[in-house]
């Protein structure tokens, strides 16, 4: 005796939609999520990046020809951060690099005065063959070279890591001879 077939079964044993009409539904819902992601990712595309603002300091002998050769020799990039357009009017001596869009850059300004600080009694930094002078900020340090024929100062967003300053180091030591220090009195 042969047990009878219910009428919602189909007559070769097989439960469900036709095949055809399921490989139709997973080949639409591919394409929907493939659809999804293009659009999703073209509009998380990193936004084109914007000059930086480069305050103006007081930089008497930007025009030097030691800072011009630096000017010429500062890399495209230093580390995650690349070199950045500037804001115009640029001052004279200046430079930016951005690690991205919206994020605070670093920025390097050649021929600036000895800062009123760096006395005979600062401490310094050596990276490779430059001596640093540093002087602390709210959330960047700026670092100045002290030891060349004029002063360069390089500003750092916190936690930018060691790159851009051994990268400046490495491009002063190329283009300005070390010269004896010259701090200013202790007050």
């Amino acid at each position: 005796m042969t047990d009878p077939i219910p009428d919602d079964a189909s007559t070769d044993g097989r439960d469900g939609p036709p095949r055809a009409v399921l490989i139709a539904a997973i080949v639409v819902a591919v394409g929907a999520v493939v659809a999804i992601l293009v659009v999703a990712a073209t509009r998380e595309a990193t936004p084109a990046p914007q000059p930086v603002a480069i305050a103006a300091a007081p930089a008497p002998k930007a025009q030097d020809p030691s800072c011009q050769r630096l000017m010429q020799a500062l890399p495209d990039s230093l580390g995650d951060y690349h070199r950045a357009a500037a804001v115009a009017p640029v001052p004279p001596g200046a430079a930016a690099w951005q690690a991205g869009a919206g994020e605070d850059p670093v920025i390097l300004r050649c021929g600036l005065d000895r800062p009123d600080d760096f006395v005979t009694s600062s401490p310094l930094q050596g990276v490779d063959d430059v001596q640093w002078f540093r002087i602390p900020g709210d959330g960047r340090t700026t670092w100045v070279a002290v030891d060349r024929p004029v002063y360069v100062a390089l500003t750092l967003p916190d936690g930018s890591g060691p790159d851009p300053i051994q990268l400046i180091s490495r491009a002063l030591s190329q283009t300005m001879p070390a010269t004896p220090l010259d701090p200013g009195p202790i007050r």
